[in-house]
């Protein structure tokens, strides 16, 4: 059967350039809101400073257990074995592309670099970072409608105004054009991606990998900030602000913003603020959870990165 060809460079220009002007958009529309409202930051931000520091040792435990999560999520995504310590430190790399590179390409192309220098042949890595994600997004899925059932009334649909539908109309316009020249390539992964799950659930230890790596990543995230919050005494019942964080992140991802850069939070600091959370107080928690996933561990992670790349790991 001959292989379907490439979208032509044209398409995949487009393709990049669209995606670039809606992440730029997205974090002009950050930065606007965060001179809107600085002293609200400003406050949040000395509230972080004095929050309990027991704490904030468990948001910073937790959160170097989320790249182990990733590790053994991924190896149970492949039936190979992957070099353990490697793994790791992919993982930490990948954590730390995610957030330089829009939609989760970061992560992605460390990932399937990784696989490919172990090994895998260019489609069966594919399909590896392909169920991993597939396996993230349906552990997600569960734990929200399960924490909806346990925190009845706290998801509600909220008001939007006419502008907003327009820009959201918009996004999914672009995306939708985006998508149309790849749809064929994708409905040939998700083939070689069904049939790798086939694979990987035919050795049970793989299977529990990849479900309980990709159960506990989630988990670990909503650690981080149910410790936070803590932290800063925001007054939120843990289910709750775990059920707010599987939302929001969830919701931002549907924006292409490096390492949901300004969408996640926005819509954290949104859902918090809805729950009955002072503005102050989800500012701090915000910017406590995104210090320790993200800005403290972003400089390591690049420098890791470099490390994999000089010595051929990637």
């Amino acid at each position: 059967m001959t292989p379907e060809p490439l979208p032509a460079a044209p398409t995949r220009r487009r393709a990049a350039y669209g995606h670039t002007a809606l992440s730029l958009t997205v974090l002009v529309a950050a930065i606007w809101l965060a001179r809107r409202h600085w002293p609200v930051l400003e406050t949040g931000a000395v509230r972080l400073a004095v929050a309990d520091q027991g704490w904030l040792l468990v948001a910073g435990t937790a959160a170097i257990g989320t790249w182990l999560c990733a590790a053994l999520a991924q190896q149970g995504a492949v039936p190979e074995r992957l070099p353990p310590g490697r793994l790791v430190a992919a993982q930490f790399a990948a954590s730390a592309a995610n957030h330089v590179l829009p939609a989760g390409l970061g992560a992605g192309a460390v990932n399937l670099r990784f696989l490919m220098r172990c090994g895998l042949p260019a489609g069966r890595a594919a399909t590896g970072v392909a169920v991993k994600g597939a396996a993230g997004v349906i552990v997600r899925a569960v734990l929200i409608a399960s924490l909806a059932v346990a925190c009845p009334g706290v998801l509600r649909a909220p008001e939007v105004s006419p502008p907003v539908l327009a820009a959201a109309a918009g996004v999914l316009g672009v995306a939708a054009l985006l998508a149309g020249p790849l749809r064929r390539r994708c409905r040939r992964l998700l083939g070689t991606a069904l049939a790798d799950i086939r694979a990987v659930h035919a050795r049970p230890q793989r299977a529990a990998a990849l479900w309980g790596g990709s159960l506990a990543f989630a988990g670990l995230h909503c650690v981080v900030l149910i410790s936070v919050t803590q932290a800063v005494d925001l007054g939120q019942p843990p289910l709750r602000v775990a059920l707010l964080y599987l939302a929001a992140s969830s919701a931002a991802a549907l924006l292409p913003t490096p390492g949901g850069l300004g969408s996640l939070d926005a819509a954290l600091a949104l859902a918090l603020t809805a729950a009955g959370a002072p503005a102050a107080g989800a500012a701090s928690a915000v910017l406590g959870y995104r210090l320790l996933t993200v800005w403290l561990p972003l400089l390591p992670g690049l420098l890791v990165l470099g490390v994999l790349i000089r010595r051929k790991a990637l």
